[in-house]
């Protein structure tokens, strides 16, 4: 078999894929800006951060509670049919958030939008497994290294947007572009058949296939997805807590910034060349680069020192995202992929809003080294269960026969 090409051009080439991935991309723009345009548009109106807060924490949990059972929908009768519903609830949604005259209308009105919202990464990425699968298999590690560069790109984006349009008082402006961006991205991927996933509507199928959701190699992964989830939550408040605790609240920006940009670099550089080694030792090898670029922060002693130290952490985290990915588009079966890559994302989502309190927490009572420590302490997590997943995934393979690399006896029957 001649050898793939490496890149991206290759895979944006593919007929239909550029379309499908820049709608996906244009929409995750929209939903970076939500959350946080909720907070700006609700304490501009109420004046009050603990009703935007509830809104927001309403938008998330909805998402991460409700996201995985309209992938499930998805799964069933296929993106092109679930998707305008979608796109229609939470544009209704919204507009009633926009045109709340109290509180508890707004608080649920926000938990709507966040019921409906579109999941468009994972539809994304379904897409990419639908298309690459087969002898373009080794193409999928650049696929989904792509898509971590969407939402990287998207949540780099899409804050700084809300902010300005906020400082400007354009609050109701911020979260009607918002809208726009997710409706308009959901909207134009719902008409694009071509490249979706076909639907599984047969009860026995979905029945057997989505047995693979209850599998231990599927549940590592989800822990797997909590476990960086974990990280994530845990830097956003850790080093704002370490600039205002050291007198310099202005040096949080520029360290999220160069942490940014590293993943981003990573994520991009590491999708680049194909990768000799399987999946779950890659997974091994970037959350064991994960936890020892980790460790130091606790021991930071300014925020010059704290800076590099937490841009070496995050190049990790793009590969072990896309990885992640990978092995679960090989874990389960294709026809409920859609559904556990929203799992992956509910469980990432819970991880950091565990971490994040109590973060939040030791700040609080022990200073900010005390909340950096729970860096390291997720990468331990992490590299632990990438342990336990690789040897999983080892066994099954052998068992089921597959080559090396192989994660699961679905891996070979979707193959």
């Amino acid at each position: 078999m001649p050898r793939a090409a490496t890149g991206y051009r290759p895979l944006l080439r593919t007929p239909g894929a550029a379309a499908f991935f820049l709608t996906a991309a244009v929409g995750r723009v929209g939903i970076a800006m939500t959350g946080l345009g909720l907070v700006w548009l609700l304490h501009a109106r109420t004046g009050s951060y603990g009703t935007a807060g509830l809104a927001t924490a309403g938008f998330a949990l909805a998402e991460a509670l409700l996201g995985p059972q309209l992938a499930r929908l998805t799964d069933r009768f296929g993106q092109s049919r679930v998707l305008p519903f979608s796109v229609l609830a939470h544009g209704a949604a919204i507009a009633g958030v926009l045109a709340a005259t109290t509180p508890a209308a707004a608080i649920t009105a926000a938990t709507c939008a966040g019921a409906a919202v579109p999941q468009l990464g994972a539809l994304s990425a379904a897409r990419w497994a639908h298309l690459l699968r087969g002898e373009r298999a080794d193409e999928l590690p650049a696929a989904f290294s792509l898509e971590s560069l969407a939402n990287a790109t998207a949540f780099l984006l899409g804050p700084v947007l809300v902010t300005s349009l906020g400082a400007a008082d354009g609050t109701a402006l911020a979260s009607t572009i918002a809208a726009a961006l997710i409706l308009g991205g959901a909207g134009a991927l719902a008409t694009q058949g071509r490249t979706a996933p076909p639907p599984n509507r047969e009860h026995t199928e979905r029945a057997r296939t989505g047995r693979t959701l209850r599998r231990p190699a599927f549940l590592l992964l989800a822990l797997l997805n909590l476990a960086i989830g974990l990280y994530f939550g845990t830097m956003g408040v850790a080093v704002s807590a370490f600039a205002i605790g050291h007198g310099t609240p202005g040096a949080a920006a520029p360290i999220i910034a160069a942490a940014a940009l590293s993943g981003l670099l990573a994520g991009w550089l590491y999708g680049l060349r194909r990768h000799p080694a399987p999946a779950r030792r890659q997974l091994v090898i970037a959350a064991a680069c994960l936890t020892g670029a980790a460790l130091p922060l606790p021991l930071a002693p300014s925020a010059v020192w704290l800076g590099a130290a937490v841009a070496a952490a995050e190049a990790a985290v793009p590969p072990t995202l896309v990885l992640l990915n990978v092995l679960t588009e090989r874990t389960v079966h294709p026809a409920v992929l859609t559904q556990a890559l929203a799992w992956n994302n509910s469980a990432s989502a819970a991880g950091s809003a565990l971490a994040a309190s109590l973060a939040g927490r030791a700040a609080d009572a022990w200073g900010a080294s005390a909340a950096l420590a729970q860096a390291p302490a997720a990468g331990l997590v992490l590299l632990v269960l990438s342990l336990v997943l690789a040897r999983v995934l080892s066994t099954a393979a052998r068992r089921s026969g597959g080559a090396p690399g192989a994660g699961d006896p679905d891996e070979n029957r979707a193959a």
